[in-house]
């Protein structure tokens, strides 16, 4: 059977976005998934996202790994699926959807998504890294040298090691700029590579930075491989809430496969 699909990108972060509303797309078929997210012998992506029906809101995000299998909460791929249902005509300029965390709301302005993230309540302070979970775990740690080294080999150390194993954990070294700027680079689990752009790793590090006092600030600009993200937040005794991942979401191609 023939597939329609469509290639969006968040600050590099690409996927394959399927309108399954008619409930056509086989969820089960884990190598379809990852056939049609390989980079050489597919469309090429770092995962895959089903639009589909919601009895309540204006609709239900089922997303995959590049791997094919069905994963915890992705930033930028909520954030392009605001973008696909406004070009399907589901949404207008604003969204209110279920993902595998529980409930975002979101707010599209051009190519501008504002995408609301989970609230955080804990945030793991050790003493070479953070540990904290945005919808999806993420392990943060500073890295000097962040344009120059081996980050699959490194990220792959950590996201597999001790106390991750094989459940994992996505890894974010960073490098800070300013007060306000911080370089991020990122190895995404189910990837098992860095990604150009991670949505759930730029909003956790922006939170560790906040909380382990590298900045005062409630908006921080996150520089990825892919381009920029912001993060804006407030905290209430402890509580990181109202927490938006900002940026770009685009169209690349639309196709049939």
């Amino acid at each position: 059977m023939q597939q329609t699909f469509y290639k969006y990108q968040g600050t590099g972060n690409d996927f394959v976005m399927i309108d399954n509303r008619q409930q056509t797309f086989d969820k089960n078929n884990t190598k379809l998934v990852s056939a049609l997210c390989d980079r050489r012998f597919g469309i090429g992506a770092d995962g895959l996202i089903l639009l589909e029906h919601h009895d309540n809101l204006d609709f239900k995000m089922v997303y995959y790994n590049a791997d094919g299998n069905e994963s915890s909460m992705c930033g930028n791929g909520g954030r392009c699926l605001v973008a696909f249902a406004k070009q399907l005509g589901v949404i207008d300029d604003k969204a209110v959807f279920e993902a595998i965390d529980g409930l975002h709301h979101a707010t599209i302005d051009g190519d501008i998504v504002k995408l609301q993230m989970v609230d955080v309540d804990t945030v793991e302070k050790h003493e070479n890294h953070v540990f904290l979970d945005t919808g999806s775990p993420h392990h943060v740690q500073f890295e000097n040298k962040i344009d120059a080294f081996d980050i699959k080999t490194k990220g792959s150390s950590i996201r597999y090691g001790e106390p991750y194993n094989e459940a994992g954990s996505n890894v974010n070294f960073v490098k800070k700029v300013s007060d306000q700027i911080f370089a991020v680079r990122t190895y995404e689990r189910g990837v098992e590579d860095e990604t150009l752009s991670c949505g759930t790793g730029a909003t956790a590090v922006a939170l560790a930075m906040h909380a382990i006092n590298e900045t005062t600030d409630n908006l921080i600009t996150l520089q990825v491989p892919g381009g920029e993200l912001q993060v804006s937040f407030e905290v209430e005794n402890g509580l990181y809430k109202n927490v938006w991942l900002i940026g770009a979401a685009k169209l690349v191609f639309k196709g049939v496969i």
